[in-house]
């Protein structure tokens, strides 16, 4: 089995439930807050962990009252927490997450993620590049993931780069990644691209491109043919993660050493079942649920 390496945020997410999203300068009342371990790194980690993948987390919190809990949190889903590091004086990572029925907003305050920076790259570069697979997000700063996407590229490791939340991609950073992995808004960012249909996007990239498109499922490409994975049947709870999933889901898959169309219809079946139920790792799925899925066992 291929190691994973996540390079990312770990957040503590607030959750608080509302009946729709509210519009600028609007008001509504929440039903309840819950605070949940999250943070799209971490949430990729737990993801993959949980499907049995052997996955390192590299990242830091501060040394407020959630940053022990965060790690602990890692700990306790399989995921290997030695090189976190707690910045004195520093807050964790938090989310403030609006989520209302098959739909969320939310908002991220940055903390100790802000200190996951090139030198940090630097000072754990060889447990980094013990990793086979390397997945990278945009809540750590943007030097930080141009130059580990080099030093990965260079060193001819997988990168799977998500691009969220989404910001406009240099050509040299696109070069260096492996998969890219925008939602269909992402992807218009990324791009700075609002008028070239999705599939002939994804098709231009041929192979290096992979669009989520949430209840349509998901647009790769694989030997310059179109790939389109149809969404799963699901009993939607809280959509919050599921892109996380995914992420994390694709990455055990490539650890596995599926093709890549067997790797997608399995991260895009991971991704409907962490709809069910509340919380971006609360219903995040192990590997026996996957393959019951997808009808494997």
């Amino acid at each position: 089995m291929n190691k994973i390496a996540v390079i990312g945020s770990i957040n503590m997410d607030m959750t608080a439930s509302v009946s729709r999203i509210p519009s600028p300068g609007e008001t509504v009342s929440a039903g309840g807050v819950q605070y949940l371990p999250g943070g799209k790194g971490a949430n990729q980690a737990v993801a993959a962990a949980r499907l049995g993948g052997d996955v390192t987390m590299f990242g830091c919190v501060g040394t407020d009252t959630f940053g022990g809990p965060l790690i602990e949190n890692l700990k306790k889903n399989g995921v290997q927490t030695g090189h976190i590091e707690a910045i004195e004086g520093e807050s964790s990572g938090l989310a403030m997450i609006f989520a209302a029925d098959n739909d969320n907003a939310i908002t991220v305050i940055a903390g100790a993620n802000s200190c996951v920076t090139p030198a940090y790259i630097d000072r754990h570069q060889a447990a980094i590049l013990e990793a086979d697979i390397v997945l990278l997000q945009n809540e750590i700063p943007m030097e930080t993931v141009e130059y580990a996407a080099h030093l990965l590229h260079s060193a001819g490791k997988t990168v799977i780069y998500n691009p969220a939340p989404a910001k406009p991609a240099t050509q040299d950073l696109l070069e260096n990644v492996t998969y890219l992995t925008p939602n269909e808004h992402e992807v218009r960012i990324v791009f700075a691209d609002n008028h070239t249909p999705i599939e002939d996007m994804v098709v231009r990239q041929n192979g290096k491109l992979i669009v989520t498109l949430g209840e349509k499922g998901a647009a790769g490409c694989a030997d310059g043919q179109l790939l389109q994975i149809p969404a799963l049947p699901s009993n939607v709870v809280d959509t919050t993660g599921a892109g996380d999933t995914c992420n994390g889901a694709f990455a055990y898959a490539l650890s596995q050493e599926m093709p890549l169309p067997d790797a997608l219809r399995f991260a895009n079946a991971a991704a409907a079942l962490s709809t069910e139920g509340a919380g971006a790792q609360g219903a995040m799925p192990g590997l026996e649920a996957v393959e019951q899925k997808l009808n494997i066992r």
